[in-house]
């Protein structure tokens, strides 16, 4: 697969400040996502944090999930609406994380996983019947398939604080990649009605779950 020249940026953008921050620990601290840091007025953590790894394999999962899916948006969407998808998920997702996390004044995270997500879920929508193969499975699962269980274990995960994971970051990328891509093409919601219906089910759980104080 070809990388585009704006994924090949993204790539370079995420790899070198990640590898810095292997073996940097004060530059990682100044610039991962920090409660406290950002409520006293370090927004630019919410921005910066998204570049930052915590390992070589977290930042390799990613930058292939990147690498696999970016150029199904890029070709449909146009480089500039990628872009936007990938900065927008990576914000929000964040936004979300501060959101459940801001009265843990120690919490920290950092990952592209938000913007990933973000990415990945704008692919699903425009490609849902796309084949997907997941680790220790044999078989293909379609798209819309796993955009569905994905978000509904990123509840599950928020719920029960599941690993050293940011499940909220993912939930809320993967928010932001669907409703953007949704604006962009509402042909989507004529065309694949069900499929949007079923994918925005999970988010709706969720928004219930945060009404009731379920989560």
């Amino acid at each position: 697969m070809n990388l585009e020249p704006v994924t090949i940026v993204l790539i370079l953008a995420n790899v070198l400040p990640s590898i810095k921050g292997f073996d940097d620990q004060s530059f990682l601290n100044k610039y991962l996502f920090n409660i406290s840091a950002i409520k006293y007025g370090q927004h630019f953590r919410m921005f910066t944090s998204g570049f930052l790894h915590a390992d070589i394999t977290h930042l390799l999962f990613n930058m292939l999930t990147l690498y696999f899916f970016a150029n199904y948006v890029i070709f449909t969407l146009g480089t500039q609406y990628f872009i936007l998808i990938y900065l927008a998920s990576l914000l929000f997702g964040n936004l979300l994380s501060y959101f459940f996390h801001q009265n843990e004044p120690h919490y920290t995270a950092l990952g592209a996983s938000g913007a990933v997500s973000g990415v990945l879920f704008s692919a699903i929508l425009l490609y849902p019947n796309m084949n997907l193969y997941l680790m220790f499975i044999p078989i293909p699962i379609k798209g819309y398939v796993v955009g569905i269980g994905y978000l509904l274990f990123s509840i599950y995960g928020m719920k029960n604080r599941l690993g050293n994971i940011g499940h909220d970051a993912h939930f809320g990328g993967a928010v932001a990649g669907f409703v953007i891509t949704l604006i962009l093409r509402p042909d989507r919601l004529y065309e694949e009605t069900l499929l949007v219906i079923l994918l925005a089910i999970p988010i709706v759980i969720l928004f219930v779950m945060i009404k009731t104080g379920k989560i």
